[in-house]
């Protein structure tokens, strides 16, 4: 069994009830898995690398399953992942970071070993999932999670639904196109939003501001031009009242208010909830990119706005919210 890692929001909770469910949160980097009660409290949880191999994958959901069968009523399994799906939730079509490949049944297989119902969803929408029933989203009818990370991963829910599209992809706000001819994204685009408004831009935003002004005797200075600086560093730098810093966040709240006014303006919805790791530095670029989006709106001034605001559950929303899923799947 992989190392308990420490729960950020304190010590797990003692079961609400007998029957619970395991979410995991199934990552290119980490798998994480929380056993949730059915008022979304975590009453245990682990965490380790994420295998290279399809057969070990499943072997350690399996394992860390099995494990906690030993201790508890299990009665399904919920695993958001980082990949597309197909619109029924029952394949991976393609996870970039991730060994299953071409449509990989991996509902089916799972189910077959463990014997429990399994639920697979998309990562951004199980966290949206779980922001709609026990966060900043309770009550919300027309809705979009903005999950701002390494990349830009979106979930639109009316009345409690979540739109998925006619392929099981929408919507990927993250690769609409900013910049013509822009940054190069993974995608295979240039321009996409994600390059300019997500964790990883960050970097490649503060080398641009570094050639554009008198930033030499900025501390940052000298990590960003040598590239030894991460996103962290970055929110850092600004929040310690780097001018570089600073800078580079100004210019990221202004991409993201841009984006969220397309957002707006496309879906009209009553609420924005902002998650994903960079919204933990919220503070810094929120107020910016609310103006920005209410400045590029059409009908700006003459139409009311959407409240945009920051996920409640953190890092765990994803694993709350599949394993509701799963849940009521059982």
């Amino acid at each position: 069994m992989p190392e308990k890692s420490r729960h950020p929001h304190g010590s797990p909770k003692p079961a609400s009830s007998s029957a619970l469910t395991v979410g995991f949160d199934i990552g290119g980097t980490n798998v994480r898995a929380a056993l949730v009660a059915d008022d979304g409290g975590i009453v245990d949880w682990c965490s380790t690398r994420t295998p290279h191999s399809a057969d070990e994958l499943t072997q350690l959901i399996c394992d860390i399953v099995e494990d906690y069968r030993q201790r508890h009523n299990i009665v399904a399994v919920g695993l958001a992942i980082a990949g597309f799906l197909d619109p029924s939730c029952e394949t991976v079509r393609f996870a970039p970071h991730l060994p299953w490949r071409d449509d990989a049944a991996v509902k089916a297989l799972l189910e077959k070993k463990l014997g429990l119902p399994v639920r697979l969803e998309h990562d951004a929408n199980s966290a949206a999932w779980g922001e709609y029933t026990y966060g900043a989203a309770r009550n919300a009818h027309t809705w979009v999670f903005f999950a701002v990370g390494t990349g830009i991963g979106a979930t639109l829910m009316h009345n409690g639904e979540i739109y998925r599209g006619a392929f099981g992809t929408a919507p990927e706000f993250g690769h609409i196109v900013v910049v013509p001819d822009g940054r190069v994204c993974s995608c295979g685009k240039k321009g996409c939003l994600e390059r300019y408004a997500s964790g990883t831009a960050l970097v490649d935003t503060a080398v641009e501001v570094a050639g554009q002004g008198s930033f030499k005797k900025c501390g940052l200075y000298r990590k960003v031009v040598d590239k030894r600086a991460d996103g962290h560093d970055i929110m850092a730098a600004a929040r310690a009242g780097d001018a570089l810093g600073q800078a580079t966040i100004e210019r990221f709240a202004h991409w993201l208010g841009h984006g969220l006014s397309m957002v707006a303006d496309i879906l009209d919805p009553e609420l924005i909830v902002l998650g994903g790791g960079v919204s933990a530095d919220a503070d810094l670029f929120l107020d910016t990119a609310r103006d920005e989006m209410a400045a590029g709106i059409v009908g700006a001034g003459y139409r009311p706005l959407p409240k945009v605001t920051t996920a409640e559950l953190g890092p765990e929303a994803g694993m709350i919210g599949v394993a509701d899923l799963a849940r009521r799947d059982a």
